[in-house]
């Protein structure tokens, strides 16, 4: 039977613990979220007194509390053979070096989850750590105190060079990202020759300019003298390889805004440096783990490269953006029906249990799961910090040729009322929006659904279909199948916003 791929929705460190298996993982990639934005020494000085609602999971700032003070008891204490006797001194030594603050917050986290990454790879298995020159040094310490104390290996430090706009001239402009490759033993894959580079024209044509059916080759002495100026039984022929070795640096461009492959997602890395990792480090058929997942692009190119995969995110919105992209990527497949998707609510108890989740950063994703699962992850969620406005997400209908209008979505997971739909009523309104769907945990009253009524129906004059203009609908039938009916347009708009791009760059180029 075929391996089946899988996709956990949910936190990566409770998922590694209790589902992934120990050595069963041949490759794992993870471009971790940390806040390069600010300053070194705004990090390195913070001691966790930053705004808390600050904390979010698309926000790769991090905060010392009570999740970082539970995470450091746990390494401390020494879960037995989770830590290596080097990791918990190091972090002890951290904590007095950085104090308890921000940095060692993310240190924290980081161990934790690297611990469960040691164990889940095979004895062949390869990691790789993307992040960036602002904290790669502290990483590569937690690194080395798993890996080398067992007879794991350090094996490069990987530099991806990329150009965007220099806008700095106050110091030297930052357009480089840091990958550490690690090994659990000597015994890994690394298949060169699929990641060799091209021979110049110069080496082809002027070293090994001669040719015959198995390639260029060049005459040499047998006995190493310098390159003969004809052939004779002293002399072989020496072929070039398939390329020349990779070297510990690339460069290569960033997604630009005009890319299809472009998802509008915030670190989307390009999939041809994704390309490079899995062929060098793995094989057709090997398990591919990102424990970061994003918007999916380690699982995407894993499917394409015939390879099985996990992925695991914190966010729905990052598991909505993965299941658009597989299934637009791989259309002819039915590839979402390969997929075991895990983690996301199957039952009342379980949507409760999201929408009462205690942790700042995940304040926001009953609202967002809601949101994608009725719509068939085509809404966009509304990302506005503060006042919202009344509308949680939106999604797009096609009014009449020309113009589009809105769905509104609103979210409540508590006590709700009649004043609620009169609000969603109003926000309709003053949006001039085709529709309004409030979607609840609770059932609604009777006063609520007949206050719903008021609000009529939305006639759409391209294809003559009418809705209810204001919409109610309980989790209870979202997870019985109920779905939103009405024909949206994201795509289209998407489509619409890329080709406006495409012709203005081309105009430029002009």
């Amino acid at each position: 039977m075929t391996k089946p791929n899988y996709l956990y929705y949910g936190d990566n460190l409770e998922i590694l613990i209790k589902h992934i298996r120990d050595e069963t993982v041949d490759l794992c990639y993870i471009d971790p979220p940390f806040n390069s934005k600010r300053t070194y020494n705004q990090i390195y000085n913070n001691l966790g007194k930053e705004d808390k609602a600050q904390a979010q999971a698309f926000i790769d700032t991090w905060v010392w509390d009570e999740q970082a003070v539970d995470g450091f008891t746990a390494i401390t204490r020494n879960a037995p053979g989770v830590y290596t006797k080097q990791s918990i001194e190091l972090i002890i030594g951290l904590s007095k070096v950085l104090g308890k603050g921000s940095l060692l917050a993310y240190l924290v986290s980081m161990t934790q989850r690297i611990a469960q990454i040691w164990r889940v790879l095979k004895p062949t298995g390869s990691f790789y750590l993307h992040c960036d020159p602002t904290c790669s040094h502290y990483l590569k310490l937690v690194l080395d105190s798993f890996f080398c104390p067992r007879e794991g290996e350090y094996k490069n430090e990987l530099i991806w060079c990329y150009r965007e706009r220099e806008l700095s001239k106050r110091h030297w402009n930052k357009k480089h990202d840091v990958l550490l490759f690690y090994t659990k033993s000597s015994k890994h894959t690394f298949n060169w020759q699929s990641v060799a580079e091209p021979y110049s024209e110069y080496t082809l044509t002027k070293k090994f300019k001669h040719q015959d059916e198995k390639g260029h080759y060049r005459l040499r002495y047998k006995d190493g003298r310098n390159d003969p100026s004809s052939e004779s039984e002293k002399t072989y022929r020496q072929y070039v390889d398939v390329g020349v070795p990779p070297r510990d640096w690339l460069f290569m461009p960033i997604i630009n805004q005009a890319s299809r492959e472009r998802l509008g997602y915030p670190t989307q890395k390009p999939e041809a440096l994704l390309e490079r990792i899995i062929k060098a480090s793995s094989n057709e058929g090997d398990m591919i783990l990102d424990a970061y997942c994003g918007c999916g692009t380690t699982i995407a190119v894993a499917q394409r490269l015939n390879r099985h995969w996990i992925g695991i995110d914190i966010t729905y919105q990052a598991i909505s953006v993965i299941l658009k992209r597989l299934k637009e990527t791989f259309k002819e497949e039915n590839i979402l029906n390969t997929i075991d998707l895990r983690g996301q609510p199957r039952d009342i108890e379980g949507a409760r249990a999201l929408a009462t989740k205690k942790d700042d950063r995940l304040r926001k994703e009953f609202e967002k799961w809601a949101i994608l699962t009725y719509s068939d992850n085509l809404a966009i969620i509304n990302e506005k910090k503060g006042a919202d406005g009344g509308i949680d997400g939106v999604a797009f209908i096609q009014h009449n040729a020309e113009d589009y209008k809105n769905i509104i979505f609103s979210v409540k997971s508590g006590h709700i009322d009649v004043k609620m739909v009169r609000d969603l009523r109003g926000v309709i309104e003053r949006e001039q929006a085709a529709m309004g769907i409030l979607i609840t945990l609770e059932e609604p009253t009777r006063p609520m659904l007949q206050e719903a009524k008021i609000a009529e129906v939305y006639e759409n004059p391209l294809t003559a279909q009418k809705f209810d203009r204001l919409q109610i609908v309980t989790v209870q039938e979202m997870l019985a199948g109920d779905r939103l009916k009405v024909p949206l347009t994201h795509e289209v708009l998407k489509r619409a916003r890329l080709q406006a791009s495409e012709n203005q760059n081309y105009e430029l180029e002009l």
